[in-house]
């Protein structure tokens, strides 16, 4: 297994820096790519209710000889469950075939509805519980985050939100790293490298350290102290995404990729999206 770097979080738990992600993958090619990552060397696997692929999860989980204590399991509350938190947490945990998961993410504030501050109560009722170890939300922005801290005294760990070189939202990145929320990106490669990959200072990194494109992204990521979740579903594309752990960027190449930012948002706006 690559010596890959882990991060700490606020709650004191322990949160490998890259992770595969699952999204759009059919139950049975998430299934084979669970099982590819776990061989190759990953520890953090990145679901969700919404994504209708958690038995697959649990399956990869049943057949793999890695212990499950070795490996990190975030799943997610989709917006149609904020009012009915436990009853969707325990539908997960019997999909996964888990009596516990390592992350529990609120999937989006869905503001217009106003029920994420309950939703959160709920979830800190969860990790009381025990059916969670970790909490923390995806898409809030900081008002929203604000919002929780307010009403509830008891801070995300972690808020996924989407980012890349296009849209590095550093605003709110700092404003997480100032409350001690660890920022972690999803469609860290815009979406299979849409307007990325043919950057020129990505092309010219990645012939440099004799890199993909991808490799280069997913290193940027690492560098600039965020936990990144490519997802992928084709077994050398998972492979290829975890040998990012025998070179670095130096802060220069950092900062010329950080010019790459325009603001252009893939998916949801969170302010509106419900």
């Amino acid at each position: 297994m690559a010596d890959q770097p882990i991060i700490k979080l606020r709650d004191g738990n322990m949160m490998p820096q890259l992770g595969l992600g699952v999204w759009q993958a059919s139950i049975e090619d998430a299934r084979h790519a669970v099982l590819k990552a776990l061989e190759v060397g990953y520890r953090s696997i990145d679901t969700a209710a919404a994504y209708k692929n958690e038995e697959a999860i649990g399956q990869a989980l049943q057949e793999t000889d890695v212990p499950r204590e070795e490996i990190f399991v975030t799943t997610k509350l989709w917006n149609d469950d904020q009012q009915n938190v436990q009853q969707a947490m325990e539908t997960s945990l019997e999909k996964l075939k888990l009596e516990q998961v390592d992350l529990y993410l609120m999937h989006w504030p869905c503001p217009e509805k106003d029920n994420y501050v309950d939703a959160w109560k709920k979830m800190i009722e969860l990790q009381q519980q025990g059916l969670t170890k970790s909490i923390g939300v995806c898409n809030f922005h900081e008002a929203h985050l604000k919002r929780l801290l307010d009403e509830t005294g008891v801070t995300p760990v972690v808020n996924q939100i989407e980012l890349h070189p296009m849209l590095q939202q550093r605003t709110l990145h700092a404003w997480n790293a100032l409350h001690q929320i660890q920022t972690e990106s999803w469609s860290p490669l815009a979406q299979g490298g849409k307007g990325v990959f043919d950057q020129e200072i990505i092309k010219s990194l990645a012939k440099k350290y004799g890199k993909t494109p991808a490799q280069i992204v997913i290193r940027w990521h690492l560098d600039s102290g965020l936990v990144v979740i490519p997802k992928s579903v084709t077994p050398a594309r998972i492979e290829e995404n975890f040998k990012v752990f025998d070179f670095r960027l130096d802060k220069h190449e950092v900062s010329d990729i950080a010019k790459l930012d325009s603001g252009n948002r893939l998916g949801p706006d969170p302010e509106t999206f419900n």
